[in-house]
């Protein structure tokens, strides 16, 4: 059973003057517990604006949100202000993409984790304090007594991101989301902060939906994969499957921009053409039709709709062949 369904989820901003914009539009998927799910695409495409909404940290003025995202049966766009911040926290914990940005540079590393579970939890501060030293010493952060006094800017950016961790998962939530949570960390630091959540997630049954554009984080973690482009899911299909025979050529161009290295010495990336910007309205035709070698007359003319396909979901009128993914013609 889905500890989280999403069902037709639409945000869209407006501001007076300027033309309302639809950042994720009618996006549905499911998590269960145990699992975890991945929300790919380049920066624009609405993934993070998919997790504040399920977070409802999307501000009141300006964002208009609609469709449902019932957690454990509870629609929690129908939930109060203080209804959200007791779940928040206690059953959704988020890890965010900036650690620096996120945490408060004023305050104690510990002092930002106690406070948390004194709230939620109801410990006092003795107990509280006690477990968020345990806190650090599971995320893996040295001499966690001393960094329960230090400061973020004190931090490296590796420990500040495992810090950002520990506050997410203190009152042990049962969905955790990572808004990319390795940017800007060298590869060695992002191989054990996706070992850590890895881990976490199974030992402890937690759900977590992963945030990213980097193909190669879905490859080592994901379960299932959601590709979006233009805040519509585009392909939805197991990670080996994806991997085997992604059939959306969004999905296979983002494929082919990964460096190899089993690729012969020199060879360029294929890297999509043209931006985001460059899109058709999902009402008149398909959004990736510019930028997309596949295209027919009918992607330009005519919306595609998400529809089965070879275990996963698909929308596209034109998808790629087997015989083009394992030769490469569709370049």
């Amino acid at each position: 059973m889905a500890l989280l369904e999403i069902r037709d989820l639409t945000v869209t901003f407006k501001r007076k003057g300027v033309r309302p914009f639809t950042a994720v539009d009618g996006v549905s998927f499911d998590v269960e517990p145990g699992r975890t799910v991945g929300l790919v695409g380049e920066s624009g495409s609405g993934k993070s604006v998919t997790a504040l909404a399920i977070m409802g940290l999307l501000p009141k003025r300006g964002a208009e949100v609609h469709g449902s995202v019932r957690f454990e049966g509870t629609d929690l766009l129908t939930c109060t202000d203080r209804q959200l911040r007791d779940k928040r926290g206690r059953d959704l914990g988020m890890v965010f993409q900036d650690p620096l940005s996120s945490l408060n540079p004023v305050i104690p590393i510990g002092l930002q984790i106690t406070e948390v579970l004194e709230r939620h939890r109801g410990m006092n501060r003795k107990q509280a304090r006690g477990e968020a030293k345990d806190l650090l010493g599971r995320v893996g952060i040295p001499d966690p007594m001393r960094r329960l006094s230090e400061y973020p800017h004190q931090l490296s950016g590796g420990m500040r991101q495992r810090a950002l961790i520990a506050i997410a998962l203190a009152c042990e939530p049962r969905l955790l989301i990572a808004d990319e949570p390795t940017t800007a960390l060298d590869v060695t630091i992002q191989a054990q902060i996706l070992a850590l959540l890895s881990e976490l997630v199974r030992d402890t049954g937690t759900a977590l939906i992963m945030i990213t554009h980097d193909l190669g984080v879905v490859a080592g973690l994901c379960d299932e994969v959601n590709v979006m482009y233009g805040g519509r899911v585009v392909e939805r299909a197991e990670r080996h499957a994806l991997f085997a025979a992604a059939r959306h050529p969004y999905t296979h161009g983002l494929l082919e921009s990964i460096p190899r290295l089993d690729a012969p010495r020199g060879e360029k990336l294929l890297p999509i053409k043209g931006s985001v910007a460059d899109n058709i309205p999902w009402e008149h035709a398909c959004a990736f039709a510019p930028r997309c070698p596949n295209a027919l007359d009918r992607c330009r003319e005519v919306t595609p709709e998400l529809v089965a396909d070879n275990g996963g979901m698909l929308r596209c009128h034109n998808p790629v062949g087997v015989s083009a993914m394992r030769q490469g013609v569709h370049r």
